[in-house]
């Protein structure tokens, strides 16, 4: 037989709305990139983008070696220096990896921080019903011990965050650890944000500086032979100052190892007197916002060259370390000037002189003369190579002050006329009657002015991870609770019609250390009475 429901159907659900596919891309890319783990593979990448700038040289630091670095490797170099390999700080690529990290960093810590305030606030919870089934537990049979409020009295001198129910006390402790974490995290933010701040509103720049007034160097953008300002800075507004090499004392260790470094320089700041200072290696010369650091030193040969109608002209250029410990250095010495007709007065471009070679401050007494004893002056000495010619200086074409053209050589436009190798105070006659005198030397430095502000943001930053590392790593959170409860009467126990007090703890994390707390905290709580611990 068959029958009819006449009960009213039930109403279709509503279809699910699915959600719109590019934002839910949107959501699903945001929680991938705030997610602790992407975060994570970022801060390995930036360690790891990191190491070009600390193999590599940099232009910010050393542009000389980065220099050298173009004439070791000339087909390797312009292809790193495409990718920014010698400003890898500055890279584009570089700054896409510190902006997604600082951006995983805060969409991590805005969420956790906002869970452990929560947390802070709350209220420690509530006992579980079966406190024998805790890793930590013990029955505590002291009269003196069966008071919820003398329980929570030895609980907040130990520093535990304590609530009371009734007859029950619930204790917690370790919110440390979480707090380690945040202000971790939030260190990284603010280590990012102080690189930002030094990129945007910072500037520097490097100069070489050789001894003497007619070498004094102003804080000018124009004065660097290398300058970098951020994109906020006015090159305008840069503090004005200017300093001059008065003397450079190197010290070094009867092995040749560098003992000290100490520049006197003299300072005038536009606005009073003018003062002596004096910095070193790891004590830069602070000159209102900027800092300037001692990057190196040198020497720069005092050449004189008498052409053949008598005039003389002395260069005093410094020549370049060639990076070995004793100071071995190499550079040029042009005269475009020389052999200008004294009746006419016009100069011909086919009798420029340069002299290139290498300045040795400790020479050896016996050939080959190409590399130095010691790195102080005890027996200095040039051996250079005399050219005369078109320099190429005239073509406008840039090249090195360091370093003489090849092409012009090549191409038999600048021909070599004779070597010789010279002593101060030792002169050498060319074949058309001009000498060259080595007079002696000036001592160089080289300098890096500086302003980043944000440094102080940065180190305050690294002191403040440090301790929420120290703090996330040592902290444990761990729980404990009391509930007071009248005796069983058939237990048998001498305090049979009193109460006892069932304990209980249980650490969040990992804790070797916390069955020796546990102990320690009940010892404290049972006073003089006894404890029976483990499964009864």
């Amino acid at each position: 037989m068959t029958t009819v429901d006449d009960r009213p159907a039930a109403p279709a659900a509503a279809p699910r709305r699915r959600p719109h596919p590019m934002l839910a891309l949107l959501r699903n890319s945001w929680r991938q990139l705030t997610s602790m783990r992407t975060a994570l593979v970022l801060l390995f990448l930036l360690a790891v983008a990191a190491i070009p700038g600390s193999v590599l040289p940099q232009r910010g630091v050393n542009p000389e070696q980065v220099d050298r670095y173009f004439r070791d490797h000339p087909e390797l170099a312009p292809q790193l220096d495409r990718i920014g390999g010698f400003e890898v700080f500055g890279s584009v690529w570089f700054s896409a990896i510190y902006l997604l990290l600082f951006t995983s960093l805060v969409g991590c810590i805005l969420p956790r921080m906002r869970d452990h305030v929560r947390a802070l606030r709350s209220r420690p919870p509530a006992a579980p019903k079966r406190l024998e089934r805790l890793p930590q537990h013990a029955v505590l049979e002291a009269p003196a011990a069966a008071d919820p409020a003398a329980i929570a009295a030895v609980l907040r001198r130990r520093r535990w965050r304590v609530e009371v129910r009734g007859n029950e006390v619930s204790a917690e402790k370790g919110y440390l650890k979480e707090t380690g974490n945040l202000l971790f995290h939030t260190s990284l933010v603010a280590v990012l944000l102080g690189v930002a701040l030094g990129s945007w509103y910072g500037w520097h720049g490097n100069r070489l500086l050789v001894a003497g007034e007619e070498n004094s160097f102003c804080n000018t953008r124009q004065q660097y032979s290398e300058a970098s300002l951020g994109p906020r800075v006015d090159s305008g507004a840069l503090p004005r100052f200017c300093l001059t090499l008065d003397d450079f004392d190197a010290r070094f260790l009867p092995s040749g190892q560098p003992e000290s470094y100490r520049a006197t320089v003299t300072v005038d700041e536009l606005t009073g007197p003018t003062r002596q200072a004096a910095f070193s290696v790891n004590s830069p010369l602070r000159l209102g916002s900027a800092n300037v650091y001692l990057l190196g030193h040198g020497y720069a040969p005092i050449l004189r060259y008498t052409d053949r109608y008598g005039r003389s002209q002395t260069s005093a250029v410094p020549f370049l370390t060639t990076g070995d410990a004793n100071l071995t250095s190499e550079g040029l010495a042009p005269f475009p000037d020389a052999n200008v007709d004294p009746v006419t007065g016009k100069r011909d471009p086919t009798q420029q002189v340069a002299f290139e070679g290498l300045y040795l401050p400790t020479a050896p007494e016996a050939p080959p003369f190409v590399s130095s004893r010691f790195p102080t002056e005890r027996n200095p000495a040039v051996v250079l190579v005399a050219y005369r010619g078109n320099l190429g200086m005239d073509a406008g074409i840039p090249g090195s002050i360091y370093q003489l053209d090849q092409r012009q050589v090549s191409n038999g436009k600048l021909k070599q006329v004779g070597d010789a190798k010279l002593g101060v105070g030792e002169k050498w006659t060319l074949d058309d009657g001009s000498t060259l005198e080595f007079l002696g030397t000036k001592p160089y430095i080289t300098l890096s002015v500086r302003h980043d502000p944000g440094q102080t943001l940065m180190l305050v930053a690294c002191v403040v991870l440090l301790a929420g590392l120290m703090a996330s790593l040592f902290a444990r959170r761990r729980r404990v609770w009391f509930r007071v409860v009248p005796a069983d009467p058939g237990s048998g126990s001498p305090t049979s019609g009193s109460s006892l007090v069932l304990a209980g703890g249980l650490p969040r994390t990992e804790h070797p250390g916390f069955a020796d707390e546990f102990a320690q905290l009940i010892a404290a709580v049972r006073g003089d009475g006894r404890t029976r611990e483990g499964a009864e």
